[in-house]
């Protein structure tokens, strides 16, 4: 009886439930042939601290968000890995920090090449961009967890500062000004409600809809990428505070950079806002403070200096392509942030 009943069994395997190792393993094959840095139970890095008083490490992890939806959707996966990067390593260089390395996670109901090579070809385009190696991470297929088609990714960097010279906002003071940094769109923050706007008021993606590009490509646009800029502004200009505006945009995330007795009063009116914001606020009936709340309104980041440094500060980031403004000053008062003539 028991050998009838194990004949009638179905026999299982690995890639009966849903995971291929050989897929697993052409993957990584595949990326160590561009990455050297790949193939091992874990990456090593030369920590050089020559020149440093008391060198620390700093530590960041993020992920994208429900922006890959719209990668999804829109079957566009070759930036998605750009935003991971560039999510991580700005928060890392806020702090005047420089980044060493940078490690994934990417999990998956199943992986797929066309689509695997897409998003990993992304996150090395923006190790690239950050001047550093991936040195490792972690392809996960979990069928079950993920529905067909569907994926998730995270992020992990690690940088270096010495402590003398950390950027921590200690030195802020009132008549100090506010330099903005341009984003590239929206980034990586918000595409709940912005999939919502596209939803309730049936915005086809592959329309303009007022924009210089399709609305797709507009949603997808990755996230800037500020390590070089930064880099080249702490050689020459020490910033008092720098800020990475993720979600919670300006008034969430340059209150974080605050003494407790300063203000910053950001106008408005003194750069354009990029026209997705408006397309955004008019279509889904969002209130403004709502949209100041929840997006970066066209500043990626941003860096606080003395005013007689003002000029030079401007003129460094444009020389690294960037498009700056100042977008404010340091008031004296409760610490907090001002959004002023933003209904102008």
């Amino acid at each position: 009886m028991t050998t009838k009943a194990r004949s009638k069994t179905k026999k299982l395997s690995y890639a009966a439930s849903g995971v291929s190792i050989e897929e697993g393993d052409a993957l990584v094959k595949r990326l160590a042939r561009r990455n050297p840095h790949i193939g091992g139970f874990s990456g090593a890095w030369p920590l050089e601290t020559k020149g440093m008083r008391k060198p620390l490490l700093l530590a960041a992890t993020d992920g994208v968000g429900t922006k890959l939806l719209i990668a999804r959707k829109m079957r566009k996966l070759d930036t998605i890995g750009i935003d991971l990067v560039a999510m991580v390593v700005n928060d890392l260089i806020v702090s005047g920090a420089k980044p060493l390395f940078f490690l994934d996670y990417y999990a998956t109901g199943r992986l797929t090449p066309t689509e695997s090579d897409a998003v990993l070809q992304g996150i090395i385009e923006g190790c690239r961009a950050a001047e550093i190696p991936l040195l490792g991470g972690e392809t996960a297929e979990m069928p079950g967890v993920y529905r067909p088609g569907h994926f998730d990714l995270a992020g992990f960097g690690v940088a270096m500062v010495d402590q003398p010279k950390v950027v921590d906002g200690t030195k802020v003071k009132p008549g100090n000004v506010i330099v903005g940094v341009g984003s590239s769109g929206i980034h990586s923050n918000g595409y709940s409600l912005v999939r919502a706007v596209v939803k309730q008021a049936k915005l086809k993606t592959k329309k303009n809809h007022g924009l210089e590009a399709s609305l797709g490509d507009t949603l997808l646009e990755p996230t800037r990428v500020y390590v070089k800029t930064v880099a080249a502004l702490m050689k020459e200009i020490r910033p008092l505070a720098m800020s990475h505006i993720t979600g919670g945009g300006l008034p969430g995330n340059v209150v974080r950079v605050l003494p407790k007795d300063c203000v910053a009063a950001i106008d408005v009116s003194s750069w354009e806002i990029p026209p997705i914001f408006g397309l955004l606020e008019s279509k889904g009936n969002i209130d403004r403070a709502e949209m100041f709340k929840v997006f970066n309104m066209g500043i990626g980041y941003v860096i606080v200096v003395p005013k007689t440094k003002a000029k030079r500060t401007l003129a460094l980031l444009e020389s690294q392509g960037e498009r700056a403004w100042v977008i404010g000053e340091i008031r004296k008062g409760r610490r907090n942030v001002r959004i002023e003539n933003a209904d102008e």
